[in-house]
C-alpha cells in the first residue's frame, strides 16, 4: 500500500516497490496527457532518462494514450557523444519508449552538433513555441534536476537550454549506473534544459527510486529551497507529484 503526504505545493506518494512506483507515475502521466489531448487535441511532454526511469517508462509504453497526438521533448544530453553511443540519452529514449509508441514528433538535444550554439538556439525556439503539459523528470544523487548540478543551477536562469559542466558527484553517478566503462569516459559537459524551462511546465512528474537517492530526496523536501539542492525548487511548483519507493523514502521524517 502506498503512503501519500504533501509538503508545500509538492505531493508525495511512496510505494513499497519500484515497479509499483513506476506504474503509479505512468498512470498519473497518462491522465495528464489524455486531459491535454481532450482539451486541445495535442499533448506536449518532456521525458527524462537514466536508471531511475526504467519502471516508469516501461509502464508508460503500455498506457492508454493516443501517441499520434503527443509531441516529445527530451531533458538533457551529454556533450560530444553521438546518438549511437550506448550512454546517449537520445538512444535511450528511442530504444525504451519512442520507437515503441511512435509519438507524433520527437525533438532531441543533439549533443554532438557541429554548432552547439546553433543547436541551443534552435532547441530554445522549439521550447518557446510550445507549452509543456507534463515534464517527467528525476532527481540526481547530488539533488540535480536535469543536468542542473548545484554549481551551475540557477532558479532565475534567463536561458531555457544551456551547456553546463558536470560536477564530480554527477559524473560518478553516471559511471556508477554503468553507462560508461571508466570515470574518465564520462563526459565533463552536457546540454540541459534549465530549471526555469522545467518549472514552466504545467505539471511535473518526478520519479525517484533507490536508496542512493534518499539523501537528495530528504534535502529536496526538507532543506532550504536553494541551489545547494536544485530539486528543492519543486516545492514551489503549482502542480507537481513526487513518486518514491521505500528505499528512496527511507530517510524521510515519519508522518
Amino acid at each position: 500500500m502506498n503512503t501519500s503526504f504533501k509538503i508545500k505545493e509538492l505531493n508525495i506518494d511512496v510505494y513499497p516497490k519500484p515497479e509499483e512506483m513506476g506504474k503509479a507515475a505512468a498512470d498519473f502521466v497518462e491522465n495528464k496527457i489524455n486531459e491535454a489531448i481532450e482539451s486541445k487535441g495535442v499533448a506536449r511532454i518532456i521525458l527524462a532518462t537514466g536508471a531511475s526511469q526504467f519502471t516508469f517508462l516501461k509502464a508508460l509504453t503500455i498506457a492508454n494514450i493516443d501517441w499520434s497526438k503527443v509531441i516529445v521533448f527530451h531533458l538533457d544530453e551529454y556533450f560530444g557523444i553521438s546518438d549511437s553511443h550506448p550512454a546517449s540519452f537520445r538512444k535511450y529514449l528511442k530504444d525504451r519508449i519512442l520507437e515503441i509508441v511512435n509519438p507524433s514528433e520527437s525533438y532531441f538535444l543533439n549533443g554532438d552538433a557541429d554548432d552547439i550554439e546553433h543547436e541551443i538556439n534552435a532547441y530554445t525556439a522549439r521550447l518557446e513555441a510550445h507549452d509543456i503539459d507534463v515534464a517527467c523528470i528525476g532527481i540526481g544523487e547530488n539533488g540535480h534536476i536535469a543536468f542542473n548540478d548545484p554549481p551551475v543551477a540557477d532558479f532565475n536562469d534567463t536561458k531555457l537550454v544551456k551547456l553546463v559542466e558536470l560536477d564530480e558527484q554527477c559524473r560518478n553517478q553516471q559511471f556508477g549506473e554503468g553507462w560508461f566503462p571508466t570515470i574518465e569516459a564520462v563526459p565533463k559537459m552536457a546540454l540541459t534544459l534549465t530549471i526555469p524551462a522545467i518549472m514552466r511546465s504545467k505539471t511535473i512528474s518526478c520519479v525517484v527510486p533507490d536508496e542512493r537517492k534518499s539523501e537528495a530526496v530528504y534535502n529536496a523536501l526538507y532543506a532550504d529551497i536553494s541551489t545547494e539542492c536544485p530539486a528543492s525548487i519543486l516545492r514551489t511548483h503549482r502542480d507537481v507529484k513526487l513518486f518514491l519507493d521505500a528505499q528512496s523514502a527511507s530517510r524521510l521524517k515519519k508522518k
